[in-house]
C-alpha cells in the first residue's frame, strides 16, 4: 500500500481511537454517536493484558456497528454495482469490509496518543458530516469528517473525508480503472489478496 494511503487509513483510524477536546453544544445524534463508538474502542484498547485475536474481533464489532459497509460498497462500486447480482454484491460487500477492517484494527492499535476536536456538525434530514480535527503529539493536525446517515435508530458512516480525500471517491476510481482493464473476478482477487494495486489515485509509491 502507498505512502498516502497508509497515511490516509493511519488518519482515519486515529480519529477513531482519540479522546474528543471539545464538542460543540449544537451537536445531535450524529456526533453523540460517533463518540460512543470511540468511547468503546479506547475501553477495548485498555483492557489488561497482551493483543490477541479476541480483542482484535472486539475492535472489528465495533467498528463495523458504527460503519455501513454494505453502503461504502455500493458507492465505492458506483455504476457497476447495478450490473452485478445480489450473489456478486453480496461478495464483494464482504471481501470490501474485510480490507477495510484489516487496514482499521492494524493502525488502531498501534495507536500513540492523538488527540480530536469535535468541531462542528452539519445535518439534514437523512445525511449529516461531523467535522474534526486530529491533532499529533507533534502539533501536526489533520482535518476529518464523516459522512452519516440514518439506519433505523442509528446514525451510520458511509464516507470519510481526510484532508479534502473522500474514501468512497478513492476507490470508485480505482475500482473503475481495475474494470477497464479487467473483470470482475479479477477486482475481486484483488481485494481479497490486499493487492498493492488498491491506492489512492495518482499516488506515487513510498
Amino acid at each position: 500500500m502507498d505512502y498516502k494511503l497508509r497515511r490516509f487509513f493511519l488518519t482515519v483510524a486515529v480519529a477513531l481511537l482519540c479522546l474528543p477536546w471539545a464538542i460543540p453544544a449544537e451537536a445531535g445524534l450524529p456526533t453523540d454517536q460517533t463518540k460512543a463508538t470511540v468511547d468503546k474502542v479506547i475501553s477495548i484498547l485498555q483492557q489488561p493484558g497482551p493483543k490477541n485475536e479476541g480483542r482484535r474481533q472486539q475492535l472489528r464489532d465495533t467498528i463495523y456497528a458504527r460503519f455501513d459497509f454494505p453502503e461504502m460498497a455500493k458507492r465505492s462500486l458506483g455504476p457497476h454495482w447495478s450490473r452485478r447480482t445480489p450473489e456478486e454484491q453480496q461478495e464483494f460487500t464482504k471481501v470490501f469490509a474485510d480490507l477495510l477492517e484489516s487496514s482499521y484494527v492494524d493502525k488502531i492499535e498501534g495507536y500513540n496518543g492523538e488527540k480530536v476536536a469535535y468541531t462542528r456538525e452539519q445535518q439534514d434530514k437523512d445525511n449529516a458530516e461531523v467535522f474534526t480535527k486530529v491533532i499529533t503529539k507533534k502539533g501536526e493536525e489533520f482535518s476529518i469528517n464523516y459522512k452519516l446517515h440514518p439506519v433505523g435508530r442509528e446514525w451510520k458512516v458511509y464516507d470519510v473525508v481526510v484532508e479534502d480525500i473522500s474514501l468512497v471517491n478513492n476507490y470508485r476510481s480505482q475500482f473503475n480503472r481495475i474494470l477497464a482493464n479487467g473483470s470482475f473476478d479479477e477486482l475481486l482477487k484483488k481485494l481479497q489478496q490486499k493487492s498493492p494495486e488498491m491506492k489512492a489515485p495518482g499516488a506515487k509509491k513510498g
